[in-house]
C-alpha cells in the first residue's frame, strides 16, 4: 500500500469566517468535503484559528484589564464551540477529528516535542484528524503576533509533513507594483524569500493577527525543513483541490 502524503493545513480566522463576524459552517463543510475526497492519497493535520471569533458571536466580556486578557478569556469560551462545530460537520463527511492545544514553549523542550509527534502520529494512524490551536488561555503569542502561521510552520516542521498549505484571504502573495496599481498579480513560484519580502505590503487581516509578513516568516521555517509552502485563497470553494490541479492562482514557496 502506498504511503499517504501528509498535509498540514493552516486556516486563519478570516478564512473560517469568510470575512464576516461569524464562523462559516459552509467553509468548514467545504474543507471536510475536500478532505473526504482526498483521504485515500493524503492525510491531514489542521491548525485552526477561530476560537476568539466564535466566542465574539455570542458573548461580550466586560473587563478593566488589558485587551490581551479579554482575548484569552474569549479564546477559552470559544475553543470548545469551535471544536464542536468541526466535529459535527466532519462527522457528516465520515471524518473523525480530535483537539490538540499547543504552546510555543512546547517546541522548545525535547520531551514535549517527542510527545507531540507520538500523539499526533497515533491519531493520524487511526484516521483521526488532529485540529490544533494555540493554548491561548496560557499563551499569548498567537493573539499578539501571528494568527497561528508560526504555530503551523513549527508543527509542519516537527511532523515532517510533505506540504504546508496556508489558507488565507488572497490569491497568494501579490507583487508590490500590482497592489499599488490596484490590479493584484500573484507571485506564483518563489525560492528566494529575501526577494519575496521586498514585495510584501504589510497589512493585518480583519479578524486575524497575521498578514503576509507572518506568512513569509512561517514559510522560512518550513523552507529550512525542506517543506514546500502554498499560500492559497481559502475563501474560494474547493481551494485545496483547485490548487493541486493548478486551476487557481496561488503562491508556491519551494
Amino acid at each position: 500500500m502506498q504511503k499517504k502524503k501528509r498535509i498540514l493545513l493552516k486556516i486563519g480566522s478570516n478564512t473560517l469566517t469568510k470575512e464576516t463576524d461569524n464562523i462559516s459552517r459552509g467553509k468548514i463543510e467545504d474543507i471536510a468535503n475536500q478532505i473526504a475526497k482526498l483521504q485515500d492519497a493524503y492525510e491531514f493535520i489542521i491548525v485552526s484559528s477561530g476560537a476568539i471569533a466564535v466566542a465574539k458571536q455570542f458573548v461580550k466580556l466586560e473587563s478593566q484589564r488589558e485587551e490581551v486578557f479579554v482575548k484569552q478569556a474569549l479564546a477559552s469560551i470559544g475553543q470548545p464551540h469551535l471544536i464542536r462545530i468541526y466535529q459535527e460537520i466532519f462527522r457528516e463527511y465520515g471524518l473523525l477529528s480530535s483537539q490538540c492545544l499547543l504552546s510555543y514553549s512546547d517546541f522548545e523542550k525535547k520531551e514535549s516535542k517527542t510527545n507531540i509527534v507520538n500523539t499526533i502520529n497515533v491519531l493520524v494512524n487511526n484516521n483521526y484528524i488532529p485540529i490544533i490551536n494555540e493554548n491561548d488561555t496560557v499563551a499569548t503569542d498567537e493573539i499578539k503576533f501571528g494568527d497561528n502561521d508560526k504555530l503551523g510552520a513549527l508543527t509542519a516542521s516537527l511532523l515532517d509533513v510533505d506540504l504546508f498549505i496556508i489558507a488565507t484571504n488572497t490569491n497568494g502573495i501579490y507583487t508590490k507594483d500590482s497592489i499599488e496599481n490596484k490590479a493584484p498579480k500573484t507571485i506564483e513560484t518563489v525560492s528566494n524569500l529575501e526577494a519575496l519580502e521586498k514585495q510584501v505590503v504589510n497589512s493585518k487581516s480583519s479578524h486575524g493577527s497575521g498578514g503576509m509578513q507572518s506568512k513569509i516568516e512561517a514559510a522560512s521555517v518550513t523552507k529550512m525543513a525542506n517543506i514546500e509552502t502554498w499560500i492559497v485563497n481559502g475563501l474560494d470553494d474547493n481551494f485545496i483541490i483547485n490548487a493541486m490541479e493548478n486551476n487557481v492562482s496561488f503562491t508556491k514557496i519551494k
